[in-house]
């Protein structure tokens, strides 16, 4: 399996590899949202954001993630970083964060149809999400992606706030993605939106 940091382009949004430039329109997104942070097991707004950040630039230095800006119209709107697991052909899409002006609309499936494909061609046999049992609007945006409830593993993790969290897992297997894409393609395409430029 071979993921490359490169910039990703969906029919909408852009994912650019996260770097510091990006920093100041994500963390705006971020604190555009202050309730939504106890749905996460950690947090990305405020003072947590810096720490957060650090976190991702090590992940991503160790060969362990690929961290993308998810930009629509010029604007960084989000962010969401892939987990890797590549001796076992493995994928997690996650710590996913989106601006809640962008919620419902095209950016999210058009992001993960983006990484999603990336992730297939790029060799992988499994792509993975996990969710917070809590998080239902998550939980009903993976379904509509396509993925497949595996299970809930119960008490999962303990979450900034203390809770312990139980998390759905869903997954995607390579053999399903063509009919999988090719319905989020249908759904997609009645955005009616044209592919941004490379530039």
């Amino acid at each position: 399996m071979l993921l490359t940091p490169e910039t990703l382009v969906g029919r909408a949004v852009r994912l650019v590899p996260l770097d510091s430039s990006h920093d100041a329109q994500l963390k705006a997104a971020c604190d555009a949202d202050q309730d939504i942070w106890t749905l996460y097991p950690i947090r990305m707004n405020g003072d947590a954001y810096e720490g957060w950040r650090k976190s991702v630039d090590a992940r991503v230095n160790a060969g362990a993630a690929l961290a993308y800006a998810i930009i629509l119209e010029g604007r960084v709107v989000g962010v969401s970083l892939f987990s890797l697991d590549a001796p076992n052909l493995r994928v997690e899409i996650g710590n996913t964060y989106l601006h809640p002006e962008v919620r419902g609309g095209i950016v999210n499936p058009d992001a993960k149809r983006t990484m999603m494909n990336h992730a297939f061609e790029g060799g992988a046999n499994c792509l993975q999400y996990r969710v917070d049992a809590l998080n239902m609007r998550s939980r009903s945006a993976v379904l509509k992606l396509g993925a497949r409830q595996d299970g809930i593993l119960r008490a999962d993790r303990i979450t900034w706030t203390g809770r312990v969290r139980d998390t759905v897992v869903f997954s995607i297997l390579a053999e399903a993605w063509p009919s999988v894409r090719d319905a989020l393609d249908a759904r997609l395409a009645a955005f009616n939106i044209a592919q941004p430029r490379q530039n």
